[in-house]
């Protein structure tokens, strides 16, 4: 069994929702275990530097829309550079994505996960609305319940938890894919999680 990969990411990054179907593929191919662990970066940044996307530099803002451009394109991937709910809170689809975790197992979190992202980037709906949720519950086949324990105080204290575990770990942006206590930031380093993973 190959060595586990935390997988830390919040739901509203086009980071991750570029990168997310390929880490899925990775992790399926090499038979990584995966530990699905959305985390509030709004409780990293202050710790790590980073800042919310609307207080960086507007040279940093534009550059990001020309690379999400790039990467859309590159990936054949479809994107809106500035999809119509955006910002947009992630708290319930991470928790959400916690649950099921949770009571269905990771392969299922990574399903729902994938959604979720499409639903921000690619479909123009708003993850931070029930009902959206439920909708996307809904077409992943997912118990109705899930959302409801969601918003459980069990899964609120474990998605702290985990961005706790993240601060701890050096995370500072989404997506990272931690090995072996080795970071890799970004989906642009897929490549090299692969290589690792290979032994390489």
């Amino acid at each position: 069994m190959s060595t586990p990969i935390d997988y830390y990411f919040t739901p509203q990054s086009p980071w991750t929702y570029l990168g997310h179907e390929r880490f899925v593929r990775m992790a399926r191919a090499t038979g990584a275990a995966v530990r699905v662990l959305p985390v509030d970066f709004g409780k990293i940044f202050p710790v790590s530097g980073g800042l919310p996307l609307g207080q960086r530099a507007p040279q940093r803002q534009a550059y990001r829309l020309v690379e999400l451009q790039r990467f859309s394109e590159h990936l054949q991937m479809p994107l809106n550079r500035q999809p119509k709910y955006f910002p947009v809170g992630g708290d319930p689809a991470a928790r959400l994505i916690t649950a099921v975790d949770q009571q269905d197992g990771s392969a299922a979190a990574m399903a729902l996960g994938g959604a979720i992202f499409r639903a921000v980037w690619a479909e123009e709906r708003d993850i931070a609305s029930e009902q959206v949720l439920a909708e996307i519950l809904d077409a992943a086949g997912l118990d109705a319940a899930r959302l409801a324990q969601s918003r459980s105080p069990e899964v609120q204290q474990l998605y702290e938890a985990h961005t706790q575990q993240a601060v701890d770990a050096g995370v500072f942006g989404a997506p990272s894919y931690v090995v072996a206590g080795e970071i890799f930031w970004g989906q642009d380093r897929l490549d090299l999680l692969e290589k690792k993973l290979a032994g390489k």
